[in-house]
Protein backbone atom coordinates (compact mmCIF):
# COMPACT_ATOMS: atom_id res chain seq x y z
CA UNK A 1 0.00 0.00 0.00
CA UNK A 2 1.62 3.55 -0.78
CA UNK A 3 -0.07 6.94 -0.26
CA UNK A 4 -0.45 9.84 -2.98
CA UNK A 5 -1.15 13.03 -1.46
CA UNK A 6 -1.70 16.27 -3.75
CA UNK A 7 -0.18 19.75 -2.18
CA UNK A 8 0.64 21.54 -5.12
CA UNK A 9 -2.20 24.34 -4.68
CA UNK A 10 -1.88 27.75 -4.14
CA UNK A 11 -4.44 28.03 -2.73
CA UNK A 12 -6.59 31.35 -4.10
CA UNK A 13 -9.58 30.89 -2.16
CA UNK A 14 -7.90 31.55 0.89
CA UNK A 15 -7.22 34.94 0.03
CA UNK A 16 -4.22 35.42 1.86
CA UNK A 17 -1.03 35.70 0.08
CA UNK A 18 1.27 35.33 3.63
CA UNK A 19 0.19 31.84 3.63
CA UNK A 20 2.47 29.35 3.03
CA UNK A 21 1.40 25.71 0.93
CA UNK A 22 -1.76 24.76 2.65
CA UNK A 23 0.16 21.86 3.69
CA UNK A 24 1.82 23.75 5.83
CA UNK A 25 -0.47 25.42 7.82
CA UNK A 26 0.30 24.78 11.32
CA UNK A 27 -1.43 23.50 14.28
CA UNK A 28 -0.61 22.91 18.03
CA UNK A 29 3.40 23.57 16.07
CA UNK A 30 2.38 20.98 13.35
CA UNK A 31 2.42 21.52 9.58
CA UNK A 32 -0.24 19.39 8.46
CA UNK A 33 2.45 17.39 6.35
CA UNK A 34 3.98 16.67 9.90
CA UNK A 35 0.08 15.20 11.14
CA UNK A 36 0.06 13.20 7.80
CA UNK A 37 3.20 11.32 7.96
CA UNK A 38 2.78 10.62 11.58
CA UNK A 39 -0.69 9.61 10.89
CA UNK A 40 0.40 7.40 7.81
CA UNK A 41 3.69 6.30 9.53
CA UNK A 42 1.67 4.75 12.72
CA UNK A 43 -0.34 3.09 10.50
CA UNK A 44 2.17 1.19 9.00
CA UNK A 45 2.49 3.22 5.09
CA UNK A 46 6.05 2.79 3.89
CA UNK A 47 5.63 5.74 1.05
CA UNK A 48 4.07 8.51 0.44
CA UNK A 49 4.25 10.40 -2.87
CA UNK A 50 3.75 13.50 -2.56
CA UNK A 51 2.55 16.11 -5.74
CA UNK A 52 4.42 19.76 -4.89
CA UNK A 53 4.19 23.21 -7.02
CA UNK A 54 3.92 26.24 -5.04
CA UNK A 55 6.28 27.15 -3.15
CA UNK A 56 7.85 23.26 -3.29
CA UNK A 57 11.26 24.30 -1.77
CA UNK A 58 9.37 25.37 1.13
CA UNK A 59 7.63 21.92 1.43
CA UNK A 60 11.17 20.53 0.88
CA UNK A 61 12.37 22.05 3.82
CA UNK A 62 9.97 20.77 5.90
CA UNK A 63 9.92 17.16 4.72
CA UNK A 64 14.13 17.71 5.70
CA UNK A 65 12.82 19.18 9.28
CA UNK A 66 10.45 16.93 10.39
CA UNK A 67 13.05 13.75 9.19
CA UNK A 68 10.67 12.25 6.60
CA UNK A 69 12.43 11.97 3.88
CA UNK A 70 12.78 8.39 3.88
CA UNK A 71 9.06 8.16 3.69
CA UNK A 72 8.01 10.87 1.73
CA UNK A 73 8.86 11.41 -2.53
CA UNK A 74 7.97 14.63 -4.02
CA UNK A 75 7.14 15.10 -7.76
CA UNK A 76 6.85 18.72 -8.90
CA UNK A 77 4.01 20.00 -11.10
CA UNK A 78 5.66 23.15 -12.81
CA UNK A 79 2.07 23.42 -13.81
CA UNK A 80 0.35 24.02 -10.28
CA UNK A 81 -1.46 27.19 -11.44
CA UNK A 82 -3.09 25.56 -13.97
CA UNK A 83 -6.42 22.72 -13.43
CA UNK A 84 -5.90 20.30 -10.33
CA UNK A 85 -6.07 17.23 -12.38
CA UNK A 86 -2.47 18.00 -13.69
CA UNK A 87 -1.16 18.02 -10.28
CA UNK A 88 -3.25 14.80 -10.13
CA UNK A 89 -1.89 13.03 -13.40
CA UNK A 90 1.51 13.57 -11.36
CA UNK A 91 0.70 10.66 -9.51
CA UNK A 92 1.09 8.91 -12.24
CA UNK A 93 4.17 6.56 -11.02
CA UNK A 94 2.41 6.05 -7.73
CA UNK A 95 -1.14 4.79 -9.48
CA UNK A 96 0.29 3.00 -11.80
CA UNK A 97 3.50 1.00 -9.14
CA UNK A 98 0.79 -2.25 -9.59
CA UNK A 99 -0.08 -1.41 -5.70
CA UNK A 100 -3.12 -0.60 -3.60
CA UNK A 101 -2.99 2.94 -3.58
CA UNK A 102 -4.62 5.40 -1.24
CA UNK A 103 -5.10 9.01 -2.13
CA UNK A 104 -5.59 12.32 -0.05
CA UNK A 105 -5.93 15.84 -0.59
CA UNK A 106 -3.41 17.63 1.34
CA UNK A 107 -5.42 20.37 2.99
CA UNK A 108 -7.50 18.24 5.55
CA UNK A 109 -7.25 18.39 9.62
CA UNK A 110 -8.45 15.16 10.03
CA UNK A 111 -8.87 12.43 12.82
CA UNK A 112 -6.30 9.72 12.52
CA UNK A 113 -9.59 6.82 12.90
CA UNK A 114 -10.59 8.20 9.06
CA UNK A 115 -6.81 7.04 7.98
CA UNK A 116 -7.46 3.93 10.22
CA UNK A 117 -10.81 3.14 8.95
CA UNK A 118 -10.20 3.53 5.14
CA UNK A 119 -7.04 1.28 5.56
CA UNK A 120 -9.19 -1.39 7.33
CA UNK A 121 -12.02 -1.00 4.97
CA UNK A 122 -12.73 -4.72 3.43
CA UNK A 123 -13.30 -2.69 -0.19
CA UNK A 124 -10.88 -2.58 -2.12
CA UNK A 125 -12.37 0.44 -4.10
CA UNK A 126 -13.96 3.17 -1.50
CA UNK A 127 -14.13 6.73 -0.97
CA UNK A 128 -14.79 8.11 3.26
CA UNK A 129 -17.80 10.02 3.04
CA UNK A 130 -19.53 12.30 6.33
CA UNK A 131 -23.27 12.00 5.75
CA UNK A 132 -23.15 15.16 7.73
CA UNK A 133 -22.88 18.04 5.35
CA UNK A 134 -24.51 21.08 4.04
CA UNK A 135 -26.14 21.75 0.51
CA UNK A 136 -24.51 23.75 -1.78
CA UNK A 137 -22.19 23.31 -5.34
CA UNK A 138 -19.06 23.34 -3.05
CA UNK A 139 -18.80 19.67 -1.75
CA UNK A 140 -17.89 16.76 -3.70
CA UNK A 141 -21.38 14.61 -3.39
CA UNK A 142 -20.94 10.49 -3.30
CA UNK A 143 -24.41 9.79 -3.96
CA UNK A 144 -25.94 6.50 -3.20
CA UNK A 145 -28.86 4.55 -4.42
CA UNK A 146 -29.96 2.11 -1.54
CA UNK A 147 -26.63 0.75 -0.69
CA UNK A 148 -25.12 1.52 -4.39
CA UNK A 149 -22.27 4.13 -5.14
CA UNK A 150 -23.90 5.44 -8.36
CA UNK A 151 -22.63 9.06 -8.47
CA UNK A 152 -19.70 10.93 -7.47
CA UNK A 153 -19.07 14.74 -8.18
CA UNK A 154 -19.92 18.40 -6.80
CA UNK A 155 -23.59 18.71 -9.40
CA UNK A 156 -24.06 15.32 -9.94
CA UNK A 157 -26.36 13.65 -12.53
CA UNK A 158 -27.23 10.67 -11.95
CA UNK A 159 -30.67 9.86 -9.81
CA UNK A 160 -30.09 8.36 -6.26
CA UNK A 161 -31.92 8.57 -2.84
CA UNK A 162 -29.42 10.47 -0.93
CA UNK A 163 -26.00 11.60 -0.71
CA UNK A 164 -23.31 12.31 1.82
CA UNK A 165 -19.95 14.20 1.14
CA UNK A 166 -17.07 13.33 0.20
CA UNK A 167 -13.76 13.66 2.57
CA UNK A 168 -11.07 13.92 0.06
CA UNK A 169 -9.78 10.79 0.91
CA UNK A 170 -10.00 7.48 -1.35
CA UNK A 171 -9.05 3.85 -1.59
CA UNK A 172 -8.27 2.07 -4.97
CA UNK A 173 -7.16 -1.56 -6.25
CA UNK A 174 -4.21 -1.22 -8.43
CA UNK A 175 -6.05 -1.67 -11.39
CA UNK A 176 -8.75 1.12 -10.79
CA UNK A 177 -5.73 3.53 -9.59
CA UNK A 178 -3.89 2.68 -12.68
CA UNK A 179 -7.45 3.40 -15.29
CA UNK A 180 -7.92 6.37 -12.92
CA UNK A 181 -4.88 8.19 -13.87
CA UNK A 182 -4.79 6.87 -17.70
CA UNK A 183 -7.96 8.45 -17.65
CA UNK A 184 -6.87 12.01 -16.24
CA UNK A 185 -4.00 11.67 -18.51
CA UNK A 186 -6.91 11.34 -21.87
CA UNK A 187 -8.99 14.17 -20.36
CA UNK A 188 -5.28 16.63 -20.17
CA UNK A 189 -4.61 14.92 -23.71
CA UNK A 190 -8.34 16.29 -24.87
CA UNK A 191 -7.30 19.43 -24.17
CA UNK A 192 -9.52 20.40 -20.61
CA UNK A 193 -6.40 21.18 -18.79
CA UNK A 194 -9.00 23.10 -16.08
CA UNK A 195 -11.12 20.83 -14.81
CA UNK A 196 -11.38 19.11 -11.40
CA UNK A 197 -9.69 15.64 -11.16
CA UNK A 198 -12.91 14.09 -9.15
CA UNK A 199 -14.16 14.00 -13.60
CA UNK A 200 -11.19 11.22 -13.61
CA UNK A 201 -12.75 9.44 -11.00
CA UNK A 202 -16.30 9.89 -11.42
CA UNK A 203 -15.50 8.55 -15.13
CA UNK A 204 -14.22 5.28 -13.90
CA UNK A 205 -16.47 4.76 -11.45
CA UNK A 206 -19.29 5.18 -13.65
CA UNK A 207 -17.45 2.66 -16.60
CA UNK A 208 -17.24 0.19 -13.45
CA UNK A 209 -19.91 -2.28 -12.98
CA UNK A 210 -22.50 -1.01 -9.83
CA UNK A 211 -20.84 -1.97 -6.63
CA UNK A 212 -17.34 -2.10 -7.53
CA UNK A 213 -16.70 1.16 -5.30
CA UNK A 214 -18.34 1.57 -1.92
CA UNK A 215 -18.11 4.33 0.90
CA UNK A 216 -16.77 4.07 4.15
CA UNK A 217 -18.79 6.28 6.71
CA UNK A 218 -16.82 8.18 9.05
CA UNK A 219 -19.99 10.51 10.28
CA UNK A 220 -19.23 11.91 13.62
CA UNK A 221 -15.37 11.81 13.31
CA UNK A 222 -13.67 15.74 13.54
CA UNK A 223 -12.72 17.02 10.25
CA UNK A 224 -12.34 19.92 7.69
CA UNK A 225 -10.58 20.67 4.33
CA UNK A 226 -9.02 24.02 3.95
CA UNK A 227 -10.01 25.76 0.97
CA UNK A 228 -11.60 29.18 2.33
CA UNK A 229 -11.09 32.04 5.18
CA UNK A 230 -13.90 30.51 7.42
CA UNK A 231 -12.53 26.69 6.85
CA UNK A 232 -9.29 28.04 8.52
CA UNK A 233 -11.40 29.51 11.48
CA UNK A 234 -13.05 26.76 12.20
CA UNK A 235 -9.98 23.92 11.77
CA UNK A 236 -8.28 26.27 14.81
CA UNK A 237 -11.14 27.48 16.65
CA UNK A 238 -13.51 23.92 16.79
CA UNK A 239 -11.53 20.95 14.66
CA UNK A 240 -7.94 21.10 16.20
CA UNK A 241 -9.13 21.42 20.14
CA UNK A 242 -11.35 18.46 19.45
CA UNK A 243 -8.57 16.40 17.85
CA UNK A 244 -5.77 17.89 20.44
CA UNK A 245 -8.21 16.42 23.26
CA UNK A 246 -8.40 13.14 21.63
CA UNK A 247 -4.74 12.61 20.77
CA UNK A 248 -3.93 13.47 24.14
CA UNK A 249 -6.56 10.75 25.78
CA UNK A 250 -5.32 8.27 23.51
CA UNK A 251 -1.49 8.91 24.67
CA UNK A 252 -2.23 8.67 28.24
CA UNK A 253 -4.78 5.47 27.89
CA UNK A 254 -1.59 3.37 27.60
CA UNK A 255 0.20 5.02 30.80
CA UNK A 256 -2.60 4.61 32.57
CA UNK A 257 -3.12 1.53 31.51
CA UNK A 258 0.72 0.42 32.81
CA UNK A 259 0.34 2.48 36.16
CA UNK A 260 -2.26 0.10 36.91
CA UNK A 261 -0.43 -2.98 36.23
Amino acid sequence: MRVGILGAGVGRRLNNVQLPPKILLSFGGRTLLERHVEILRACGIQRIDLVTGFRASEVEREIARIGAGDIVHTCFNPHFEEGAILSFAALGPAFTAGEPVVFMDGDVLYDRRMMERLLASTQDNCFLMDRQTEDGDDPVKLCMRGDILVDFHKRPERRHDWWGEWVGFARFSPDIAAKTIHEAERIIASGRRDTIYEDAMRNILIDEAPGHFGVEDITGLPWVEIDFPEDLKRAHREIFPILSESEMAAEAAPAARAGAT
